[in-house]
């Protein structure tokens, strides 16, 4: 065979091989099953290929995953602001803010603002919180940092969200989460702390879009624990700002938290003590405080103070006293 039939013969196997693929591909929305096949036949050919992923891929569903492209600007940056040299609109809506969970359950200790005593900007809010309290993940996203800074941040976590935010968790005790977790609204992603530059145990919490550090209270209405809308429309000239935030409100709100912690640790005192060897017992007739106190080898002082009465106070029959 010459060259010339030979160049004919591979022109026509090559536009015979191209007319075939054109013939068997279909996009695969219209088109799952035969492309299901197409694979099925390619696996037979290499191993190496693997089917399942790739149809799940095709049947890919926002619900249960985000698209990819949010995490690809500075995913792999060291830094809590890693748009330095990215072009930043001059205002977008950002969407899906009822999608949310609290950070934490803490008030506003110190809000947004310049800091005079420090002389600095600060970035976020700081919300009441103690040390272990679980901290969760605001809205759904993937962990990208998790990090400690001695004279910073302490223990932080940045988690992007599926709403282009991020959001940051800084003092924490304990990491919940790893770099690269996809995590839910109101994921665990760790315990708070004291650990950095910090003057007592609370969380520091951020909301930034593409670096630019939104007032948190423009998003959040803490006071109430939720969000003032279900979008919030950043702005380069107003990001700052908070969005209806009220000093009375918050300082209301940190009595009924301040109320309801003192309760549940009062409770759980009460439990724990229930549960190691407390004993009650019920009055008889010519027993006194000093007589309930031999029988049980303790003090009247002492059941005094579980029941929060006085020495000469008077007990009766059927009455119940804890002894321990």
């Amino acid at each position: 065979m010459n060259l010339s039939r030979l160049t004919t013969s591979i022109a026509v196997v090559l536009l015979a091989t191209i007319t075939s693929i054109a013939q068997t591909y279909r996009l695969p929305g219209q088109h799952t099953q035969q492309a299901s096949d197409l694979l099925a036949d390619q696996a037979k050919i290499s191993h190496s290929i693997s089917v399942k992923p790739t149809i799940d891929y095709l049947n890919y569903s926002e619900e249960e995953e985000p698209e990819g492209d949010i995490y690809e600007v500075g995913w792999n940056s060291n830094m809590v602001n890693c748009y330095s040299n990215v072009h930043v609109p001059q205002t977008v809506v950002i969407k899906d803010l009822d999608k949310f969970h609290m950070p934490c359950r803490g008030y506003v200790t110190s809000p947004y603002g310049w800091r005079p005593r420090f002389g600095r900007q600060h970035k976020g809010v700081d919300l009441k919180a103690h040390v272990g309290d679980t901290i969760y993940s605001a809205f759904d996203g993937r962990v990208r940092l998790t990090k400690y800074e001695d004279r910073g941040y302490g223990y932080y976590v940045v988690v992007r969200h599926t709403n282009d935010l991020e959001t940051v968790y800084g003092h924490m005790s304990k990491f919940l989460c790893k770099p690269g977790e996809y995590v839910k609204a109101g994921t665990p992603i760790g315990l708070a702390g004291n650990t950095g530059r910090s003057t007592g145990p609370h969380l520091h919490f951020e909301t930034r879009y593409m670096g630019y550090a939104i007032n948190p209270s423009a998003i959040f209405d803490f006071a109430n624990q939720t969000t003032h809308t279900d979008t919030y429309t950043f702005d380069k000239r107003t990001y700052t700002q908070a969005r209806n935030y009220s000093p009375e409100a918050n300082a209301e709100y940190a009595q009924r938290y301040t109320a309801q912690r003192t309760q549940a640790t009062y409770s759980n005192k009460r439990s724990s003590n229930k549960g190691s060897g407390s004993k009650t017992e019920t009055v008889r007739k010519g027993d006194s405080l000093s007589r309930l106190a031999a029988r049980n080898h303790t003090t009247v002082a002492k059941i005094c103070a579980l029941n929060g009465i006085k020495a000469n106070s008077k007990i009766t029959p059927g009455q119940k006293i804890r002894v321990k």
